[in-house]
């Protein structure tokens, strides 16, 4: 009986495993038919005898993404909906730039493990551990340094100096999803009710109306 059920464990946890990340390929390659309406998890794969080298590039990470914005950062992406032969592959990148002390604000990767390096300048960067402990690891990185925020945690970098700051990533999905923190909390649509928000942030009525106007 005990080993029955530590067998149906195991099973489990393996099961587990294998829907925690993008499914593996079935064949060499699946790009993504941007035409068709059928929906399912992830995109239609187009003809292979179709498919050429166009379908497995994309160009455009030299250039420097517009920080002109609040936060001072842009994110460039290079998803399955920007080179549709990474459908089905389980990998993605993104260029990340970052005005003098602007910041990718907290967010979160649903779908995906990120990996990180500094091409110019310099980021601190962080993430947080889940509740109770709800821990703060965090770093400066200088140009060539290499960090790794885990799947679903919530994270940020901000540029840690006067001059610009590149950095590419790598995600572990190809659409790894992103939720901002503050976006999701005070820019919903609808807005969440300010009596919930009142209460989960110990703050004035006033005070959300407030941060809901800004979103």
């Amino acid at each position: 009986m005990a080993s029955s059920i530590l067998l149906s464990g195991i099973l489990a946890l393996f099961f587990t495993a294998a829907l925690a990340s993008d499914p593996s390929p079935l064949q060499d390659f699946c790009v993504a038919d941007t035409n068709s309406q059928v929906l399912l998890n992830g995109l239609a794969c187009k003809d292979p005898k179709m498919v050429d080298a166009n379908d497995f590039s994309s160009s455009g990470l030299q250039i420097a993404g517009n920080t002109s914005n609040p936060a001072g950062s842009k994110v460039t992406p290079m998803t399955a909906a920007q080179i549709p032969g990474l459908n089905s592959l389980g990998i993605s990148l993104v260029r990340i730039d970052n005005a003098p002390w602007g910041i990718n604000p907290p967010h979160t990767h649903s779908r995906a493990t990120e990996i990180s390096t500094v091409l110019e300048g310099s980021l601190e960067v962080g993430f947080v551990t889940s509740n109770p402990q709800n821990r703060l690891i965090t770093k400066v990185q200088q140009k060539g340094d290499v960090f790794v925020f885990p799947i679903g945690l919530m994270h940020y970098q901000r540029n840690f100096g006067n001059g610009s700051a590149v950095a590419i990533a790598g995600l572990s999905s190809q659409n790894p999803g992103v939720v901002t923190i503050a976006n999701a909390v005070f820019g919903s649509k609808p807005h969440i009710s300010s009596e919930i928000l009142v209460k989960a942030f110990q703050l004035d009525n006033n005070v959300i109306n407030y941060i809901q106007s800004k979103f």
